[in-house]
């Protein structure tokens, strides 16, 4: 049964560029094939999370999302980000205590449904120098991984890998500043 709980009206419309609001349809096509309601506060806190070219933190986006809820308290980004959690819309990088966009789940081209995995497989390299992160889909990550918790015993729910490291663009930046 959907969350419909907690909503409040926007006073002032967060407004995104057109690429992200189609990705924020599709979202909302996604959770309405599930049973679920994107209401407009998790669009919003989906959306910031879109809109930002970084990992974004609970208390990150509270402040982001205040212009357009004044009155927006913590438990108001918790909730719509344990349902963007639940839905498969975004992942949460525990290394950064921060939330990105999954970068496929409205967009796969290999017909892929979170649920058929049994675990929402993930894999992320985390530039420790410019703070970005990018998700990666190696197919033969979450099978070996898998396979290995099985013969441990081991029932998975999840399957997140964060590879901490430095991107090609900080690398690069570092070698040119260097001479």
């Amino acid at each position: 049964m959907p969350d419909l709980s907690y909503e409040t009206s926007p006073v002032e419309d967060l407004s995104f560029s057109p690429a992200i609001t189609a990705r924020l349809e599709r979202a909302g096509d996604w959770c309405r094939h599930r049973g679920q309601r994107l209401t407009e506060t998790r669009r919003q806190v989906l959306g910031l999370i879109l809109s930002s070219d970084k990992p974004s933190g609970a208390y990150d986006l509270l402040a982001r999302l205040r212009p357009a809820h004044p009155n927006a308290a913590p438990p108001t980004v918790y909730r719509a980000i344990d349902f963007l959690l639940e839905q498969g819309l975004i992942h949460r990088l525990e290394r950064l205590s921060a939330f990105v966009a999954c970068s496929h789940a409205t967009d796969c081209h290999h017909g892929c449904d979170h649920g058929e995995w049994g675990v929402h497989r993930a894999q992320f390299l985390i530039c420790k120098s410019c703070g970005r992160a990018w998700e990666l889909e190696q197919e033969t990550v979450v099978p070996a991984l898998m396979i290995a918790a099985k013969e441990a015993g081991f029932r998975a729910e999840a399957a997140t890998v964060e590879i901490e490291g430095v991107c090609a663009g900080c690398q690069k930046a570092a070698h040119s500043g260097g001479h």
